[in-house]
């Protein structure tokens, strides 16, 4: 069997780089699968309150995806509002998915309110509830906010497409100069040659 051999000199350089790529590297954003092993249906009246303490249970950030597995021909979600995932209103959603591998993707803080767009699935607290924190780590009601009034932008089944910043941060730019700073250097060390 081979062997990957690193030259002697370069040993503790290689771990060095190493170090410096895993504290660099990050998971960004993770998918959620609603429910975990219950899926998306009907509570049981043994767990009637899944979905309250499912969403308790996880820390949603922006760029997370929420996975909605159900089967189609029995099913759907819809994102609806505040007021009509109170009164169970499924007239006029925001959003309908129906093809039973629905993927909705975190793209901006607030409340978002989902149930399921069957008749009477939504009184038996087939429905979710989740709050996305802001920059400042306070979450923020749509419909207090006129900051978030309905976007002329396109809306899919997989969220709006966030806008990013046209400024990068200033933290941004220093992790990127030091991990290409020392990225050169282990090229420089590695390959023999001079590059700075």
């Amino acid at each position: 069997m081979a062997t990957l051999r690193i030259p002697r000199k370069c040993h503790p350089l290689y771990i060095l780089f190493q170090f410096f790529l895993l504290i660099q590297s990050q998971v960004l954003c993770y998918e959620y699968k609603v429910g975990d092993l219950n899926a998306w249906n009907i509570p049981s009246s043994a767990n009637p309150d899944v979905y309250v303490k499912w969403s308790k249970n996880h820390i949603f950030k922006l760029g997370d995806s929420l996975l909605f597995l159900y089967p189609p021909s029995e099913d759907s979600v819809i994102q609806v509002t505040k007021q009509n995932y109170n009164s169970c209103n499924l007239k006029n959603p925001i959003l309908y998915m129906n093809n039973g591998n629905s993927l909705f993707n975190i793209t901006r803080p607030g409340e978002f309110y989902f149930t399921s767009g069957e008749q009477g699935h939504c009184e038996k607290l087939q429905k979710l509830h989740i709050s996305i924190p802001g920059g400042n780590g306070s979450t923020y009601e749509e419909a207090d906010s006129p900051a978030f009034a309905p976007s002329p932008s396109y809306t899919n089944v997989f969220g709006s497409i966030p806008i990013q910043s046209s400024t990068p941060s200033s933290s941004g730019k220093l992790q990127m100069s030091v991990f290409a700073a020392v990225g050169l250097l282990f090229l420089s060390l590695f390959l023999g040659s001079t590059i700075l």
